[in-house]
């Protein structure tokens, strides 16, 4: 994906393919509740405030997606 005018680029998740991975950004331009922006590989985007993307780090860290994660018994 090419980086939007106004857009800062933060992380790209994965990066080992050309696939078009999920990526994350800042856009300066956008109002406080819409900065951060996170984009699929699908040209699909959500728009959060930074408080709302600290919520969610917080949560991922504190292991609400640990179980999503763990490896289901076949």
């Amino acid at each position: 994906m090419s980086v939007p005018t106004g857009y800062r680029h933060v992380a790209t998740f994965c990066g080992s393919c050309n696939c078009g991975c999920p990526e994350l950004f800042v856009d300066e331009s956008a109002g406080a509740e819409r900065r951060i922006v996170i984009t699929d590989d699908f040209g699909q985007r959500i728009q959060m405030s930074v408080e709302q993307l600290c919520d969610l780090v917080s949560d991922v860290k504190g292991g609400v997606l640990d179980e999503l994660l763990a490896p289901t018994g076949s």
